[in-house]
């Protein structure tokens, strides 16, 4: 069976394709990097790095690329051909896919071709349901209403580091572990291959929250702390046993949410906890802060990672006491290649720490904002060390 690409990088060459690859599937990658595309085409297969102890290599073949800016009307026909349609290209860019996908789509439904399904790994809640609602921007609602009909959009909840080989852009690097989940209840083609150890499920709510609020959260948690204590990598950073205790139990505290939301028992939740610091401490990852931090207002936004486990805590009448340190970190985070970074600490600045919580994070509790303040001036007056 064939599976049709879109974004020949990392995660989708060192994840979802060689995933793909492993399941039966002959990958087609779609991407804009024409460099990238013309190693892709030279043998017809790439390499693979983990991330393991013995950096072990694998071949994914066979697989070809597509430039979708030089060659749409291959990348329709590939859309026609197709088995499985996936993505990969970053959640800001789905709509930048959506044009070609939608004609290729739509002269696949005249065609009269098998049902099929369009899968949207992005880190992002709900990134197929966004990537449909992009399409049907390029349709009349009633040609959107006959896609639907054919057309599965199974949102999913995806989990790998995958990162560039120093010296060979070309060569993904990966982490062992990977976990893709698959809301079944959404697909559409039920004869395509099943995805090899792919977890289909009814609901997805509690493994997007839970890469949200426990790893991505804890992730961006190391990356603020080690830069307030100059540090230079997340492995660097969690080498600090203040810093690496902080971030245990601000993701600790972050699962009180996630225990009362599901039903939980603390001890999954705990060795969930350690089997993702262990991740985050993989030796043979070289992972800069300025990478996980980077875009710190999107982070300290009311519903993310950061903070909305910090709002729900609150109304639990939980713990935040690690949590309003990361917090603090997070706003005293300085990147002069950051834009986000840049406007956040000229906010702090002009505005003052208070006002800038407020606005950034809403939250208005005025003794989670007081433990904010506080541990912030503490970082400030301590170089980043943790008291």
């Amino acid at each position: 069976m064939q599976a049709l690409h879109f974004g020949a990088g990392n995660i989708g060459k060192g994840f979802i394709g060689k995933v793909l690859n492993d399941s039966g599937y002959k990958m087609c990658f779609v991407d804009v990097d024409e460099d990238n595309i013309k190693a892709i085409n030279r043998y017809n297969e790439y390499i693979v790095e983990f991330l393991d102890e013995t950096r072990s290599q694998i071949k994914v073949a066979p697989v070809e690329a597509l430039n979708s800016r030089t060659q749409k009307h291959e990348v329709i026909e590939a859309v026609i051909s197709a088995d499985l349609i996936t993505t990969s290209v970053g959640a800001a860019n789905l709509s930048s896919i959506a044009g070609l996908l939608a004609q290729g789509l739509m002269e696949r439904m005249s065609r009269r071709k098998n049902e099929i399904d369009v899968i949207a790994n992005e880190n992002a809640i709900n990134a197929s349901s966004t990537l449909r609602t992009e399409i049907s921007k390029h349709v009349s609602q009633e040609q959107m209403n006959k896609l639907e009909d054919f057309v599965g959009f199974p949102n999913t909840a995806v989990d790998r580091l995958a990162l560039s080989k120093e010296g060979d852009k070309t060569v993904p690097l990966v982490e062992p572990y990977y976990e893709w989940v698959i809301n079944e209840s959404e697909m559409k083609n039920k004869q395509a291959l099943p995805i090899s150890n792919a977890k289909y499920v009814k609901d997805l709510r509690y493994f997007i929250e839970r890469k949200l609020f426990i790893v991505n959260m804890g992730h961006a948690a190391t990356a603020y702390l080690g830069s307030a204590a100059q540090k230079s990598t997340i492995q660097q950073a969690l080498e600090s046993i203040e810093i690496k205790q902080c971030v245990r139990e601000a993701m600790k505290e972050s699962s009180q949410y996630i225990q009362n939301e599901f039903s939980i028992g603390e001890k999954e939740m705990e060795l969930f906890i350690e089997e993702t610091l262990g991740r985050f401490e993989n030796p043979r990852v070289k992972d800069d802060v300025t990478r996980v931090g980077r875009n710190p207002i999107r982070k300290l936004g009311e519903h993310e990672r950061l903070v909305k486990p910090l709002h729900e805590v609150l109304k639990l009448g939980g713990t935040i006491e690690h949590s309003a340190i990361v917090i603090a970190a997070a706003f005293m985070y300085s990147n002069p290649n950051d834009e986000e970074a840049v406007r956040l600490q000229k906010d702090v600045k002009t505005h003052g720490l208070t006002t800038t919580i407020v606005r950034y994070t809403n939250i208005k509790n005025k003794s989670a904002l007081t433990k904010i303040e506080e541990a912030y001036q503490k970082l400030q007056n301590n170089d980043g060390v943790i008291i």
